[in-house]
């Protein structure tokens, strides 16, 4: 089964593989691998235009909703 998630919020629509695509990032560019990613928890807040994010448990940050 295939499935996605889109989050809407005043005028601005986001995927799910988008908030995934862009922590992934965030991640590289600390110095880290793809592979190495276990687990990954996405919170996405649009009354404060952020999405937060959760990997392996431990490693925490946020970025904003963006169009």
């Amino acid at each position: 089964m295939k499935s996605n998630i889109y989050v809407e919020y005043q005028g601005s629509k986001k995927e799910q593989k988008d908030f995934i695509a862009k922590t992934k990032e965030i991640w590289v560019s600390m110095g880290n691998k793809i592979k190495d990613i276990n687990t990954l928890d996405l919170y996405v807040k649009p009354e404060e235009l952020t999405v937060y994010y959760v990997i392996n448990g431990d490693t925490k940050g946020s970025f904003p909703f963006e169009d």
